[in-house]
């Protein structure tokens, strides 16, 4: 058995900084259970996806994911192998030899680390005896017609079944097992029923119910304490799916979340305020070369560029070089995302635009999913009358090039008028009549199955953004994910953010955020809300967010049209920046990305981690209270070159994108600036020590 371990710890900035003894990982086992283990549905992927690498770096071989086993996610992203843990590998035996399929191999990612992957409807037949234990644990009854809510008890039955076995054979091993979300929730359940010597975490990313009540338009925020809970998910049929999500949060010994608007909502949703807040992270790349993302910028703006022509030619009577790419991406959930205050905003932002006669020209993405029929005729047609005007250009290019270069080899000067025949005039013409339509350019790059009762579609028809020669705001609904595959705009979503200037995330409903988060990586600037933890994150950790291209629109303490003013307001402004403005708030956005990497907010897991040892295992762990937490002199200072107010640097009036501003030049000093916010990081997230376990280097995984 363990001695007794003191474990103090502070806290800066929220941050947990370990100064005294360290966690013995090689004396505990860690599990993290989760629907989207291998299994992509949402943003709990890209949480254990992207943390995988440092958990394992830390944990070693006592790192494990436990999730469901889809056989196309099996061939394609797992390697099978043996469990080198004699526990692990004696559960898998068992359960394997009492009639379930247990799989088990290295994840094939950043850290491949272990994962044992459960076959839900190979162990469907025990479904009855399971919904009786369900029933004796917590006096929860599921439905027989609720399919998704039956699969979630037979992979939560099988969870705990496995860390029993585990725990058997533990060898004096302590166990802590981290559950995701209410879809993982029946096995922290089960197992604390059954009384299982683990030390267990409940980690929510959003309420069940917060999701639905946002849905429904309601003023959520505002009427937090004033919900009839069981009423409320009585009437949406989900009562069954809450008393899971509500159980497993009392169970746990520690309850955690992603944010802390989400805090506030789970004290109220769920009737237990989290003992951690976990901010999500990404894996996060730096390139060697500091300007290497705005040369992808410039790249991937060339390729948006080009399908942009093609979709309206005939109509593209508007500069490219002074054309700004804005986007909005994620699940179509028209006001929850934020998609209804945003083609608002639009609507008010062309009225401007137009009034100051502006020569700047705006095209807006809609990446949502939705159903769809195939491409549209139109937008294809776009595609190839661009291709086909490119194929001419170049053949009469060559032609002229070779005439110029024998009249040079001649010695002479060409005559211009005759360099060129008949025939190559003839089909330049002909390629400019093929230009012209009648029509204009499509709002929808697909045929929409629901055209007329489609939330954006109906939107844009009551503002009147058609795409018009008059309009300085142009939209388009790309209503699929985007694919390097596509024979329409074929880049994958990486490098389509990469190539756009602002993304655009005003969310009623955000626990986290992902899409921000993935563009302040990117170096791309990005709208986002006070309701969303990464807006909240980021007001707590940046003196002025908006400086480092972090636009925050306040939707908690305005009504929606003031929302929606300050919304148009920030994109007007971006607007008005002139190309070096939005090339220095680039580099800015950019440099926050130390911010949001796994190393450091990998602590707040730590953390948690910690905390449940203490109260699982309180003879063997003791853990003294933190410091409250405090963000007094670590924030990321505003630059020296903004002055006190963020839109004083920019002229009164939209400019070309070739001026520069002098004075502004003569105040900014690029590298004393990213030295400053290097040092600013450096000092709220102190690395600390790290627990100790066996570092893997890259490839030492490999069996």
């Amino acid at each position: 058995m363990l001695r007794g371990r003191s474990l103090s710890v502070t806290s800066l900035s929220g941050l947990p900084q370990w100064e005294v003894e360290e966690l013995p990982v090689e004396d505990l086992l860690l599990f993290e259970v989760a629907w989207e283990v291998t299994n992509k549905v949402g943003g709990i992927y890209t949480v254990i996806q992207t943390k995988a690498k440092t958990t394992a770096d830390e944990w070693g071989d006592n790192y494990f994911l436990i999730g469901p086993y889809f056989e196309h996610n099996m061939k394609t992203q797992v390697e099978q192998c043996e469990p080198i843990n004699d526990a692990v590998r004696r559960a898998v035996d068992t359960m394997n030899k009492h009639g379930c399929q247990v799989h088990f191999g290295r994840w094939l990612i950043e850290g491949s680390p272990y994962v044992v992957l459960f076959d839900i409807g190979y162990s469907a037949w025990n479904l009855d005896r399971w919904k009786g234990d369900l029933w004796e644990a917590c006096s929860v009854g599921i439905p027989y017609h609720d399919r998704e809510a039956n699969d979630m008890l037979i992979f939560g039955s099988l969870t705990a079944w496995f860390l029993k076995e585990v725990t058997d054979h533990a060898d004096g091993k302590h166990v802590i097992a981290q559950f995701h979300e209410w879809q993982a929730g029946t096995g922290l359940i089960l197992s604390r029923a059954r009384k299982l010597p683990i030390a267990t975490i409940f980690t929510t990313h959003a309420t069940l119910l917060g999701r639905y009540l946002c849905a429904a338009n309601i003023d959520f925020y505002n009427h937090l304490d004033k919900f009839n809970i069981d009423k409320e998910a009585g009437e949406r049929q989900i009562y069954h799916r809450y008393c899971m999500e509500r159980a497993s949060v009392h169970c746990a010994h520690v309850f955690t979340t992603v944010s802390e608007i989400t805090a506030i909502e789970a004290e109220h949703m769920l009737k237990r305020k989290p003992d951690v807040v976990t901010p999500n992270g990404l894996s996060v790349k730096k390139f060697s070369a500091v300007h290497e993302f705005q040369n992808l910028h410039a790249m991937y703006k060339a390729r948006i560029q080009d399908f942009v022509r093609g979709h309206f030619y005939g109509h593209l009577d508007f500069d490219l070089e002074k054309t700004l790419f804005l986007f909005i991406a994620g699940r179509y959930e028209f006001s929850n995302k934020g998609a209804d205050i945003f083609l608002e905003a639009l609507s008010r932002l062309n009225f401007l635009l137009r009034m100051h006669k502006s020569d700047v020209t705006v095209v807006v993405f809609f990446i949502m999913p939705a159903k769809t029929n195939n491409f549209n005729v139109e937008t294809l047609k776009g595609q190839a009358v661009r291709k086909q005007l490119w194929d001419i250009a170049h053949s009469v290019k060559e032609k002229f090039g070779k005439k110029l270069y024998d009249a040079l080899l001649r010695g002479e000067i060409p005559d211009m008028n005759n360099i060129l025949d008949r025939d190559d005039v003839t089909i330049m013409k002909r390629a400019i009549f093929s230009t012209q339509r009648q029509s204009l350019p499509p709002v929808t790059t697909h045929n929409m199955i629901d055209d007329s009762t489609d939330p954006i579609l109906s939107t844009i028809r009551r503002i009147g953004l058609f795409n018009s020669r008059s309009d300085r705001v142009k939209v388009i609904l790309h209503p699929e994910f985007l694919s390097s595959t596509s024979p329409l705009l074929p880049m994958d979503y990486e490098e389509f953010v990469r190539g756009c200037h602002l993304g655009v995330f005003p969310s009623y409903y955000e626990p986290w955020g992902y899409t921000p988060a993935e563009c302040t990586v990117m170096g791309i600037p990005s709208v986002t809300t006070n309701l969303s933890g990464f807006g909240c994150f980021m007001q707590e950790h940046v003196a002025d967010p908006t400086a480092y291209g972090i636009y925050i629109v306040d939707r908690r303490f305005r009504s929606p049209d003031d929302s929606c003013n300050q919304l148009t307001q920030f994109l007007y402004g971006f607007c008005k920046q002139s190309r070096r403005q939005r090339i220095i708030q680039r580099n800015r956005t950019e440099r926050l990305s130390d911010l949001l990497d796994w190393r450091y907010l990998g602590r707040y897991y730590q953390h948690a981690r910690y905390l449940t040892l203490s109260r699982a295992f309180p003879d063997e762990f003791h853990m003294e209270a933190p410091s409250p937490p405090t963000t007094e002199g670590f924030k990321y200072p505003r630059p020296s070159s903004v002055p006190p107010s963020p839109s004083g640097s920019q002229v009164s009036s939209p400019q070309s994108s070739d001026v520069e501003d002098e004075e502004e030049d003569e105040r900014y000093n690029e590298e004393e600036e990213a030295e400053r916010d290097r040092l600013n990081i450096k000092s709220p997230f102190s690395l600390g020590r790290v627990p100790r376990g066996k570092k893997k280097l890259h490839g030492e995984y490999k069996n």
